[in-house]
């Protein structure tokens, strides 16, 4: 039985190893992946969506079966275009998880056939988020444990 296709859908502003970490554990378990990456025309992020897709297309050019895309508006749009029936999202702790079910009960609202999955964040990841890793790399600290080598170099021209 062929393994169905999964979204794993963010803002990844910049995407860090908590990203990586649910991306390889969701394509291990759901088969081909396609990270979206949001617009959000409500949010002005630290990079543009294009750098933040080339940074995950970096981050992710080891593993197989991975798709990088863009998308604004309802995830669940996205996925009945595309007959895309699974959504993958990640808990990190249990302030994300009302948030979470709220999104799900949404997407199912807005596409019926949409089924939300969960994945617990790895234990050391539980505390690592985009907007933590950019006051790291404000504040001049170490990012070596929260994303990958491109990232820390984006970061640091992005800052100087």
């Amino acid at each position: 039985m062929q393994k169905p296709i999964a979204i794993f859908a963010g803002s990844f502003d910049p995407v860090t190893y908590g990203h990586l970490d649910i991306i390889k554990r969701a394509r291990k378990l759901f088969g081909p992946l396609v990270v979206l990456v949001m617009k959000n025309g409500a949010k002005s992020g630290l990079f543009s969506v294009e750098e933040r897709v080339d940074l995950l297309q970096k981050s992710v050019a080891d593993i197989a079966d991975i798709t990088i895309d863009t998308a604004g508006g309802l995830v669940a749009d996205y996925a009945k275009t595309h007959q895309i029936r699974l959504l993958v999202r990640a808990i990190r702790s249990c302030a994300d998880t009302q948030g979470e079910l709220a999104q799900a009960h949404y997407n199912r609202l807005f596409n019926p056939g949409l089924e939300t999955v969960f994945l617990a964040a790895g234990e050391n990841m539980q505390f690592v988020s985009s907007s933590a890793v950019r006051e790291v790399a404000r504040c001049g600290g170490d990012l070596t444990a929260l994303v990958p080598p491109c990232v820390q170099t984006a970061l640091s021209k992005k800052l100087k």
